[in-house]
């Protein structure tokens, strides 16, 4: 009996990790379609609580793959 209950427990583990990356793909899925409108919008929001309008434009005039490609090692910009 015990060794029933070991089991099902092991499977709603496995269950709730099967859960678990399912939404977090989709979280990725739906970043990566958005991801240009977000860094527009959070750059006009930088802009509006007084940031540099120079950083938005340099922003905007990427899309997302070219910014990623961009980045260095350490996580900044060139």
């Amino acid at each position: 009996m015990r060794k029933l209950l070991k089991s099902k427990s092991g499977q709603t583990l496995v269950e709730y990790i099967i859960i678990v990356v399912i939404v977090a793909l989709a979280a990725i899925a739906i970043l990566a379609v958005f991801s240009d409108t977000l860094r527009a919008k959070l750059g006009g929001a930088v802009e509006e609580l007084g940031g540099d309008s120079s950083a938005k434009d340099q922003a905007l005039q990427k899309d997302s793959h070219q910014a990623l490609k961009d980045l260095d090692k350490d996580g900044f910009g060139n």
